[in-house]
This record gives structure tokens, C-alpha cells and sequence, in this order.
């Protein structure tokens, strides 16, 4: 056991960090997916392969193991969007400045921006919740939202309650779509927003909360969601609803999650 840990070099300590590290990034962009039941599948089959190689089953291993060549192909396919998010992930200056160290030594510094008006966005979206106003409104962060805003209408309008009331009154050209919000203006409207593929998405939930959890899926976005049916307000970060208590707990989180 002594020669083991000697043999151990901080080397491989970095090594086993990183592989961890790695995986637990794999299972967050996985997590509540149906490609978490591929992944599992895929971990089985590797298993099976190196026992089948290891009692020296030679069909059986060769078998599986041009199965594991031909499917990585199979594999960028399906895992397409789980890939791209990692990769835009990897690529955003937020992977950075979000790091306590890198914080520290002030690296990465993004350029100022005028802070978004969460009140008055959570004003406008309490009054269109009595009305039951379908809402849909996206928060750019890090990520670019290029590819979303080309399907709408490009707008620089900075961001008030009364514009919001008037883009979504049910009788406005530009109520359908979802809002794209960066800093404090509204950037683009009527925009057509990549719905997500997650089976576990209670069936209450209508295309603008699957749309929400899709460009949250996809980019490190945020979005506020008011259901057209119950007039619920609902706040969606990295594909997932965030749960909270009243309207100023749902200001602070926006605050703090704009940065």
C-alpha cells in the first residue's frame, strides 16, 4: 500500500481532479435529459466489454468494441445539443469570471453594462399575471442570443413597464415570441426561441415554458415565463425552475443572477 502512494505524483492527483471535473459538467448538461438513459446505456456497454475482455470472451469483445468505434459518430448526433452547450460553456468568458480564483486576481473582466430594471420588469409581469397576459421575456447574459434574435424583430427600446404591457397586451402585433432583454434594453422582439426535448416536463406546461427551458438549456440565459392559462409567474435558469417565496425574493434572484 506504501509503494502505491509513493508511486502517486501530483500529476495524477491533477489528472483524477480534472476527470471529475469533466464528468460533473457531463452530468449537469445530461441531468433531466433522455440523454442521461443513453449515457447510463453507454456506461453498461462499456463495462460489459472489458469484463468480456478480461475473461478473454473474444466474439463477444470484438463485437462490442467496433460497436464503441462506429458509435461515436452515433454518439455526436445524439448528443448534439449537449455538446454544444458544453462547448459554449467552455467558450463563454463566464466559465472565467465565475471562478472564485480567477475573481481574485481581477482577470476577465467584462465591460460595463447598465444594470437591468428588475423591478420594473417584475411590476409589468405581476399586472399581466392578473390579466393572464402570456409572457415570455429572455435575459442575455454571457452567451450570445444572435442566432434567437434573427428570427424576431431588432429593436433598441430601453426597458420599462409600460413597453413590456404593450408588447404582450393580447392584441399587440408583437405579443407572440419571446422578448430578448440585454441590460437595461429590449433588444428584440417576436423572437422564435429552440423548444427543449426533456420528457420530465409536467404536461400543465405549455410551449413558452418549453421554449424558456430551451434557450436556458442551450445558453446561460435567463427567462421569466407568465402561463396565458393560470396566470403564473415562473423564473427559469439552466433548464430548471427556480422556485420562490414572493416577488422580492424573485427581484433579488434576477439581481444577483444578472451579476
Amino acid at each position: 500500500m506504501e509503494a502505491i502512494i509513493k508511486d502517486i505524483t501530483f500529476l495524477d492527483l491533477i489528472d483524477v481532479i480534472l476527470v471529475a471535473a469533466l464528468l460533473y459538467y457531463i452530468y449537469k448538461l445530461v441531468k433531466g435529459t433522455v440523454a442521461i438513459n443513453i449515457l447510463i446505456g453507454i456506461a453498461i456497454l462499456y463495462f460489459i466489454w472489458k469484463i468480456t475482455e478480461l475473461l478473454e470472451m473474444k466474439l463477444v469483445s470484438t463485437i462490442l468494441s467496433t460497436f464503441g468505434k462506429v458509435g461515436i459518430f452515433a454518439l455526436i448526433v445524439v448528443f448534439q445539443q449537449e455538446i454544444r452547450k458544453f462547448l459554449l460553456l467552455i467558450g463563454s468568458t463566464r466559465f472565467f469570471t465565475d471562478n472564485k480564483i480567477v475573481k481574485r486576481f481581477n482577470l476577465f473582466q467584462s465591460e460595463a453594462t447598465t444594470a437591468t430594471n428588475v423591478e420594473a420588469v417584475i411590476t409589468a409581469c405581476n399586472k399581466m399575471a392578473a390579466t393572464k397576459t402570456g409572457v415570455l421575456l429572455v435575459f442575455q447574459r454571457k452567451n450570445s442570443l444572435e442566432f434567437v434574435k434573427n428570427t424576431g424583430d431588432a429593436m433598441q427600446i430601453e426597458l420599462k413597464q409600460a413597453i413590456l404591457e404593450s408588447i404582450f397586451y393580447k392584441n399587440s402585433q408583437l405579443h407572440d415570441g419571446a422578448v430578448i432583454v440585454e441590460g437595461n434594453f429590449i433588444t428584440a422582439t417576436r423572437t422564435i426561441l429552440p423548444v427543449s426535448n426533456q420528457q420530465n416536463i409536467p404536461s400543465r406546461f405549455g410551449l413558452r415554458h418549453k421554449a424558456a427551458i430551451g434557450i436556458t438549456e442551450r445558453t446561460d440565459a435567463l427567462a421569466i415565463v407568465v402561463s396565458e392559462e393560470t396566470g403564473q409567474i415562473s423564473y427559469i435558469k439552466n433548464g430548471e425552475f427556480i422556485l420562490f417565496d414572493d416577488t422580492e425574493e424573485l427581484i433579488e434572484l434576477i439581481k444577483k443572477d444578472l451579476g
